[in-house]
């Protein structure tokens, strides 16, 4: 049984390379570039792997980016399956500066979505047998698709017993909220954007995530605060889990390990405070390695049991 589903509405190739210095106006020599699949879905799944456990990944995939898609998860072994679109899937570009360490990361739009390509995902889900227990929508979406999509993940996802985990921004973000899911993971700004205004204190952001949870608008909400750690709100509970210290290598990828590393414990039915520590401790796994790696299984579990001993 496939416990974990992830959608990635809008997933890339993400191409990185390196260069001695970034200048205006010159021919900059680069070094070999390498690909990966990109996107929030695709990366949760990517990590939930790394993690020891199975996904399926459901992303839309166009043209010849969308068929290198379709092989670079091959190659990882991700069980996935891609929706047919007629554009062009997306790639982004890293490159690395060697003379300051300074990583330059440029993000293309995505293709333009017709209604029956975003429908076909909504048929797909609804056709999967056996449903999964969570599915994990993460990521922007492209042009076409309606800021409610999300929310009507959330509504026919209720009807069939499965949970949404929601890592968006934005209005599909709030628009979701009022509908309801199971777990949102919202960073600082994205916590604003839910209150309407900035937040100046932690204990604006403790009421907040205590409103969220009281009007039903999610189960859990997990605020990820960066080398702050996290603070989440469940039932009655709210309290904060302290990121370990560790040398940071690289940022990228840490959001979307510390989602894979809640929903690869949820899924073996942890409770939800251990949940959060391991997801915690894979997003700091994740900045321990270089480029765009995600986290290492190994790393989380160490980090892990350092969080749930202090």
């Amino acid at each position: 049984m496939t416990k974990i589903v992830t959608l990635t509405m809008n997933p890339t190739i993400d191409k990185s390379t390196s260069v001695e210095n970034v200048l205006a106006e010159k021919k900059l020599r680069c070094e070999r570039p390498h690909f990966e699949p990109g996107g929030g879905g695709l990366n949760v799944s990517r990590a939930v792997r790394k993690l020891g456990e199975e996904s399926l990944a459901l992303y839309l995939a166009g043209g010849s980016p969308g068929d290198m898609l379709r092989e670079l998860l091959d190659a990882e072994g991700i069980r996935h399956e891609a929706i047919a679109i007629e554009g062009m899937s997306r790639e982004n570009l890293a490159v690395y500066e060697k003379s300051t360490g300074q990583q330059y990361r440029f993000g293309m739009p995505g293709p333009q979505i017709q209604e029956q390509e975003w429908q076909n995902v909504l048929e797909r889900l609804e056709r999967l047998d056996p449903k999964p227990e969570l599915i994990i929508c993460s990521g922007s979406l492209p042009p076409g698709i309606p800021a409610d999509f999300y929310a009507q993940i959330a509504d026919r996802a209720t009807h069939h017993g499965a949970k949404v985990v929601l890592d968006t921004s934005g209005e599909p973000l709030t628009v979701a909220a009022n509908t309801g899911v199971f777990l949102i993971k919202p960073n600082h700004a994205e916590l604003e954007t839910l209150e309407g205004q900035p937040l100046e204190s932690e204990h604006q952001q403790e009421e907040l995530l205590r409103r969220l949870v009281a009007e039903g608008r999610a189960e859990i909400v997990v605020a990820s605060l960066g080398a702050a750690g996290a603070l989440y709100a469940w039932q009655e509970t709210l309290s904060r889990v302290r990121a370990p210290t560790v040398k940071i290598k690289s940022k990228v990828g840490a959001g979307d390990s510390m989602v894979a590393g809640m929903v690869t414990a949820l899924s073996k039915g942890w409770e939800v405070p251990d949940a959060v520590r391991f997801g915690v401790a894979a997003g700091a796994a994740a900045v321990m390695t270089p480029g765009s790696e995600l986290c290492r299984r190994e790393d989380t579990e160490r980090l892990y049991q350092q969080i749930r001993k202090e």
